[in-house]
């Protein structure tokens, strides 16, 4: 099928010199590399310090008199009481636990501003926090769709194939995780399946399994064999994904997990999943509060485990349609939020991950785009050191679409050239092209020009920028069927990075035996 749909797109009209010289410059930017983005363009802080302390002081006084419920983890119980928390018993294995106002915040001072996550080609490696930003492609989907197949369940071919699209692409930094629901592999042996995809066919960084506290111990097993043990336990090499279970409650399973990774000194992210008027206040600034306390919550028990291993601050907000109650993304107001998660995170002196390229979109088209915008530049804006959801995020992210991930790793690109601000010097002033040949003359062929242009602008992989005549007569085709066209390509051309034979053979003995020792579970 692949085959013959390339077929079909190199029969369509082609563009010449200029799509050449674009494609060679895509390849230079993505042979050279560019493991992250260190931002060059301050953050959009919207909130006065007034604002900023009566959030902080409702999250504390949510923490204080409300409290978090913690549901079956004898061991996170024993850490948060030992640590200082007020434990009330509502059933055997639930607890309610109340933080003194500041507790939280103490704990977490020990939580590293900036860490990296190593990668297994080391060029790779990324740096989360501070000025850095990092994108990885979207997460979590059940279903993928194309504009040849439509929506389907995802499949762990679907899910290898997403992996290679975002290693092609130069403009992500990172692999990520659950990039779909591979359906076909069993529910309990799927996670070992996806870590070795993301190992195989990338070299990036990446997120591991989340899902049950021994499908992450099996995460970090495999990172161990990739990397030896002793590497590990000096540094992070993976992540997990924790979503809290909003509002105010951590599972065991998630707390569990969290343990896990910390033990480790391995990397997480601390998400409370907020839809607005369902499981969080409608208002935002309600919302914010709400979810600062909940990530601070889930963020302190990595402390209380290991002292300095790596925790991200995050947030996930969400409107919602109250005439049926489906959630909305990519709208104005929790991108409000985002921006002001941003200034909470730096006064807590820790890394943030928040937005990135949300839609309810069912299609990939103008709708998709433009609430992907919305929803990324606040994370743009506001600070964000980590983007989950860079590319793919489709039907409310129930969906993760090929087309709509090369058109948002398009839109990465152009948000490398905007972070990294404007230099000023005497070159990039550009006074010798204005005086080259004086008042009234074009400056195509001045040496400014011809020094610069090929680098002084961003270029599209996928934009048609031609006069109307052009593009009609090339098949007036659109944004959509270009991406489809692209992603076909980028797949029959991919590559696997190198990996090491002895590596490899005992990262597949070790899913084997795994695998092995426990009968399918389907759900």
């Amino acid at each position: 099928m692949l085959e013959a749909d390339l077929a079909l797109s190199e029969a369509k009209p082609q563009r010449g010199g200029r799509g050449a010289r674009r494609e060679r410059r895509a390849h230079s930017a993505q042979d050279q590399g560019r493991p992250y983005i260190v931002r060059g363009i301050p953050t959009y802080d919207i909130l006065s310090e007034e604002s900023l302390v009566r959030i902080e002081q409702t999250a504390e006084r949510i923490l204080a008199e409300i409290g978090i419920e913690l549901r079956e983890d004898a061991e996170a119980l024993r850490l948060y009481r030992e640590a200082g928390a007020k434990v009330t018993d509502i059933s055997a294995d639930v607890w309610n636990l109340k933080f003194e106002p500041g507790m939280l915040r103490e704990i977490l001072r020990t939580a590293p501003a900036e860490f990296t996550q190593h990668a297994r080609n080391p060029a790779n490696s990324v740096r989360i926090g501070g000025k850095n930003v990092v994108f990885a492609p979207s997460y979590g989907s059940p279903f993928v769709m194309d504009l040849d197949r439509g929506r389907r369940y995802g499949t762990i071919e679907d899910f290898r194939n997403f992996v290679k699209l975002s290693q092609s692409s130069p403009w992500l930094h990172h692999s990520g995780g659950t990039v779909c629901e591979p359906t076909d592999v069993p529910v309990n042996k799927r996670h070992l399946d996806m870590v070795y995809s993301h190992i195989r066919y990338s070299d990036r960084a990446f997120l591991g399994s989340i899902t049950a506290a021994e499908r992450a111990a099996d995460s970090v097993e495999m990172c161990r064999i990739l990397f030896g043990a002793d590497f590990v336990d000096q540094n992070c090499v993976v992540m997990g994904n924790f979503n809290t279970t909003s509002p105010l409650v951590l599972d065991g399973v998630t707390t569990a997990g969290i343990r896990t990774y910390a033990a480790a000194n391995q990397g997480s992210i601390h998400l409370p999943f907020l839809l607005g008027g369902a499981v969080a206040p409608l208002t935002i600034a309600g919302m914010v509060a709400q979810g600062l306390a909940e990530s601070m919550a889930s963020c302190a028990l990595t402390q209380l485990v290991r002292p300095g291993a790596p925790a991200v601050l995050a947030s996930f907000f969400s409107s919602m349609s109250l005439r049926t109650g489906s959630p909305t993304f990519g709208t104005p107001e929790p991108a409000i939020g985002s921006l002001v998660m941003g200034q909470l995170a730096r006064r807590l002196n820790l890394p943030l991950r928040c937005a990135g390229n949300f839609s309810t979109s069912k299609l990939p088209d103008g709708q998709a785009m433009q609430q992907s915008m919305m929803s990324m530049m606040s994370a743009i804006q506001g600070g964000a050191n980590y983007v989950l959801h860079s590319a793919g995020f489709l039907d409310g992210l129930l969906s993760m679409s090929y087309e709509k991930l090369v058109m948002d790793t398009d839109m990465c690109g152009a948000l490398h050239a905007y972070m990294d601000g404007m230099e000023v010097n005497d070159d990039t002033l550009g006074f010798d092209a204005l005086a080259e040949l004086g008042p009234g003359q074009h400056l195509f062929s001045t040496a400014h020009t011809l020094r610069h242009y090929e680098t002084a602008y961003w270029d599209s992989a996928l934009n048609d920028d031609q006069p109307w005549e052009t593009w009609d007569e090339q098949g007036g085709i659109d944004y959509a069927w270009r991406a489809n066209a692209r992603w076909k390509k980028l797949l029959a051309e991919y590559q696997a990075p190198a990996l090491d034979q002895a590596t490899d053979e005992a990262l597949l003995d070790f899913i084997d035996r795994r695998k092995s020792s426990m009968p399918d579970m389907w759900y």
